[in-house]
């Protein structure tokens, strides 16, 4: 019971029913998708970037999650998962704003605008990461809906897949200026684009997407209300350093979760730097820039369809899988050396 003579409150009849759980997916859709993902690494040089600044700050990005990520346990201990996810939306929507706005012409403006841009990120990337899930989970168990915890994570798996197959698709639409004006024209649309114009299309969108990852946060409630501080901030914080810094100690005097680590993390970064430039390279070969998205979308729609042989796959030893994994990558990697050009661009 609630209080004294009132009855006791019903579930919802669906677990979507619950707020929470709307405004989580709405957040995690919104939140992951973004539209100029398909011409990631043409849109820095287009800006004015060369490759190696693009690296340097694709580094930057991937150090300001990892710094991150450690005092944000311990921010969302004393602060709440709900106020790490306002915090996340609102930066998500400053970050894309600097690209959407940032003037041409001043090659050290732009770097650093870019360079606010990656550390942005990567602080919204931890913030978000694991205080949403958290949230939503929480918010099912206090409704006694907890094992309708895999039901979500495969609604969010199904939307995800379709939103992003939209937005690979329709970024690198818009991003291409020929493409796009041929399209205006023939629907009846007498303009005339340029690239400097549609380059930033896509940062538009993910604008408006970022825009309502906020709102989405802006809604919802912290399950059981906000967290008392049993410690101060800067302690938890601390605390938190040192239970990373110990787990990577016992990582580096345990042979088998090195390799494992080590292992996973080289076929990931494998194949991860060649996803990150792939649009550099689709260009290399004479493709048009509008064929970016289709090409991203046909290889999201393939991790579909290989769910059921990956499931076989689990029931293999992990040397097979290896190897496996490793024929894989060398053939892509090799495939992808000889550098044909296809000559449609």
């Amino acid at each position: 019971m609630n209080a004294i003579g009132d009855p006791p409150t019903a579930p919802p009849v669906t677990i979507f029913a619950i707020p929470n759980i709307r405004r989580f997916l709405a957040f995690r859709l919104l939140f992951g998708v973004r539209f100029y993902y398909p011409v990631f690494a043409v849109l820095f040089l287009d800006f004015g970037l060369s490759i190696g600044q693009f690296t340097v700050l694709n580094a930057i990005w991937a150090g300001a999650i990892v710094l991150c990520e450690v005092p944000s346990g311990a921010l969302a201990d004393a602060l709440g998962r709900r106020a790490l996810l306002v915090a996340a939306g609102a930066i998500m929507v400053i970050e894309i704003a600097l690209l959407c706005f940032v003037p041409l012409g001043n090659p050290q403006l732009v770097f650093a605008v870019f360079l606010l841009n990656r550390v942005l990120s990567g602080l919204a990337e931890a913030l978000a990461s694991g205080a949403d899930e958290a949230l939503a989970y929480d918010s099912l168990k206090a409704c006694g809906r907890a094992a309708d915890w895999p039901r979500v994570l495969a609604t969010l798996m199904r939307w995800n897949s379709l939103a992003f197959v939209a937005a690979l698709a329709l970024g690198a639409l818009v991003y291409d200026a020929t493409t796009l004006q041929g399209l205006l024209r023939g629907l009846g649309w007498d303009l005339t684009l340029d690239q400097q114009t549609t380059m930033r299309f896509p940062l538009y969108l993910t604008l408006i997407t970022a825009l309502g990852a906020w709102w989405a946060t802006l809604g919802m409630t912290e399950p059981g209300g906000p967290p008392e501080r049993k410690n101060g901030l800067l302690q938890a914080i601390l605390a938190a350093f040192r239970l990373t810094l110990n787990a990577g100690r016992w990582i580096l005097r345990t042979p088998l979760a090195l390799t494992v680590i080590v292992g996973g993390m080289l076929f990931d970064h494998l194949c991860r730097l060649f996803v990150t430039l792939s649009s550099t390279y689709f260009r290399l070969i004479g493709l048009p820039d509008a064929s970016f998205g289709l090409i991203g979308a046909g290889i999201a729609l393939l991790g579909v369809a290989i769910a059921r042989p990956a499931a076989a796959l689990g029931r293999r030893s992990p040397r097979f899988n290896f190897v496996l994994l490793t024929l894989l990558c060398l053939l892509g990697l090799a495939g992808a050396a000889l550098a044909l050009p296809f000559g449609l661009g």
